[in-house]
């Protein structure tokens, strides 16, 4: 398997996105809220770390993913189908997406989604693992954390990019 996106730049990517990341998953299940700050951090990580290790014409397009996604997460915020701060996060991942590897990380972020939902759901069935933080609003909300699933599969997608990439 190769991937569209640079293994350098993929690596260099994951070493700056991956505590903001972190901060997400653990914002969201402790909350419930992607905090502004966080999405202003992942985007500041690919406007640095990006232009200093992509392509100049790679880099730039790649912002089009950002407003591709702000839009399409916008309006499904609006329909009450995405949290809003979840739209923003995954607008600030889709610049760290090859498109080339569009189809893989849709494949991906399916796998980790469903996957963080069950063990989600699981683990708030837990008692011992509920006393380990017992004022996260995630055990008591019917919603998803979507942050739970957001981080990790930018995480995720990163690293297989950076062993994988071109």
């Amino acid at each position: 398997m190769v991937m569209s996106q640079s293994a350098t730049s993929a690596l260099w990517l994951l070493v700056f996105a991956t505590p903001v990341a972190l901060w997400v998953v653990y914002s969201d299940l402790k909350s419930m809220r992607i905090p502004n700050m966080a999405v202003l951090a992942l985007l500041i990580v690919f406007a640095v770390v990006g232009v200093l290790t992509l392509p100049l014409a790679d880099w730039g397009w790649s912002w089009v993913h950002f407003a591709v996604v702000l839009v399409i997460g916008f309006v499904l915020s609006l329909t009450g189908g995405f949290g809003a701060g979840d739209a923003k996060f995954a607008a600030a991942m889709a610049p760290f997406v090859a498109l080339g590897d569009l189809r893989l990380f849709l494949a991906l972020f399916g796998a980790v989604i469903v996957s963080a939902f069950i063990a989600h759901r699981l683990a708030r069935r837990i008692t011992p693992l509920r006393r380990l933080a017992p004022h996260w609003e995630s055990w008591e909300r019917r919603e998803f954390p979507m942050g739970l699933a957001l981080g990790p599969a930018l995480i995720f997608y990163l690293a297989l990019a950076s062993m994988y990439g071109s």
